[in-house]
């Protein structure tokens, strides 16, 4: 708390201090309020009107001063009003303040007000807009010759793959191919049958002239 807050509440105090008592016999102590009060964030300008109302009427009012937007509030309720417990809401240059308080009898307070919108502005009378002259509508013009032809733009991307096409036609037949290797020699065939039993005889029987025939002419030999 600076300086001058702490000075303000004290002077506060003080004029609690200094009512009168035959003043105190008929009025409860006010409840003063000492703090910084600022507009959009900036602090109000030296002689800026603090308001405090209570069941939304006025009851006091104080200007701001110290070049910090410094206030001193004191809420009296008078002698015929009751305001113990009752909510105090405050305007700063006529905007109401975020903050509000509850009345304590003798009580001093510390509160920083904060309010937006800036100072109301005068009812001024807004003169009404003049009415625009008529202005004939304007033909529509030639048309404009052909532009040149624009480059040629980048090539895009690769296109997806497409589907599998139908099979083909069979090809013609090709030529005969060599002749090939000699194959391996067959299995033996079976034995044949055997011939007729008279061919047999006749075959034994030349086979016996032959070999007497050879061992005559061998013994005739050996004699000579």
């Amino acid at each position: 708390m600076t300086k001058l807050k702490i000075l303000a509440l004290l002077v506060g105090m003080v004029l609690l201090f200094a009512i009168p008592a035959t003043v105190s016999a008929q009025r409860l102590p006010p409840n003063i309020f000492v703090g910084t009060a600022s507009i959009d964030g900036a602090a109000a300008a030296d002689g800026t009107v603090v308001s405090a109302l209570v069941d939304d009427a006025e009851a006091a009012t104080a200007t701001v001063s110290g070049g910090d937007g410094s206030y001193v509030l004191e809420v009296d309720q008078g002698a015929d009003l009751s305001y113990a417990g009752k909510t105090v809401s405050f305007q700063v240059a006529g905007n109401s303040a975020a903050e509000t308080a509850t009345w304590v009898q003798g009580e001093g307070t510390l509160l920083d007000l904060t309010a937006t919108g800036g100072a109301p502005a005068a009812d001024v009378e807004t003169p009404a807009p003049e009415a625009a002259p008529e202005v004939p509508a304007a033909s529509a013009g030639a048309d404009g010759p052909k532009g040149d032809t624009g480059a040629t733009g980048a090539k895009g991307d690769k296109g997806d793959a497409g589907a599998t096409g139908s099979a083909g036609a069979d090809g013609d037949a090709g030529p005969a191919g060599s002749a090939g290797a000699t194959g391996a020699a067959g299995d033996a065939g079976p034995a044949g049958d055997a011939g007729s039993g008279a061919l047999g005889i006749v075959a034994l029987i030349l086979a016996i002239v032959a070999i007497v025939g050879a061992g005559g002419a061998f013994m005739f030999g050996r004699r000579s």
